[in-house]
């Protein structure tokens, strides 16, 4: 299997935001800045936060494999940022580096979504009804214009800023419990569970306008402190894949 490279997930906004010294760009009316430790991070995360676009999009489609200097090319950045951008994904679980190649884009099976789904389900429901009780209505109508992101994201089809606008209302949901790890590892589960199937369609947009009004009804439920309803939209939002 060759190398392969998307065909553009963000790359121009990328560009436009990655200093030039980072590319290996100065003006000659300017000397070129020294590489602070700190903007190479800042880089690094701009690559990542494109990279799982492009996962979420299927851009970077499963089983094919990437390589570092071209994705660079592909981002007018070195390999450096591109690789520990790479290594990160790899830690996640999303890609698997494959020597001297590159890194190849994990192979799902419907099986695994399925684990996911499950597995964040006895997490959250528990915590989802708990707050139910005990949250005022107050407090989740300061979290509509978080739903009301996922709604835009989903009118327009946006699978990328959908898949990230409803992990930020489901963040936003699960701090109510004051427990910060239950946050990340809830977080980290959902990530997971938003990587395509191989060979699976993309959703529908229908789909997601669906799936985003889910998040309106959840909050009309919590308010209502109706736990029947809350228990039976977490469990099928789960299954949705979102």
């Amino acid at each position: 299997m060759g190398y392969s490279m998307p065909g553009g997930f963000g790359v121009e906004q990328i560009r436009a935001r990655v200093p030039e010294q980072a590319r290996g760009e100065h003006t000659h009316s300017e000397p070129a800045a020294p590489r602070a430790v700190v903007q190479r991070h800042s880089v690094r995360t701009q690559i990542l936060d494109a990279l799982r676009a492009a996962l979420v999009s299927g851009e970077l489609a499963p089983g094919e494999v990437y390589s570092g200097p071209a994705l660079g090319a592909r981002f007018g950045v070195s390999a450096t940022p591109v690789r520990e951008a790479m290594q990160q994904l790899a830690r996640e679980g999303a890609v698997e580096v494959v020597p001297n190649r590159g890194f190849r884009v994990t192979v799902r099976s419907a099986v695994e979504l399925a684990e996911l789904a499950e597995i964040r389900a006895l997490i959250e429901v528990p915590v989802m009804l708990k707050l139910a009780r005990t949250v005022p209505a107050e407090s989740w109508a300061a979290l509509r214009p978080l739903a009301e992101a996922t709604a835009a994201a989903a009118a327009v089809g946006d699978r990328a800023d959908y898949a990230e606008s409803d992990r930020a209302f489901h963040r936003a949901v699960l701090a109510l419990a004051g427990n910060e790890q239950l946050v990340l590892v809830a977080d980290d589960l959902h990530r997971r569970s938003q990587w395509p199937l191989a060979a699976a369609p993309a959703p529908r947009r229908a789909d997601l306008v669906a799936d985003a009004a889910e998040h309106s009804a959840l909050l009309d439920a919590l308010v209502a402190r109706d736990l029947p309803v809350v228990q039976s939209l977490v469990r099928e939002h789960f299954t949705s894949g979102h």
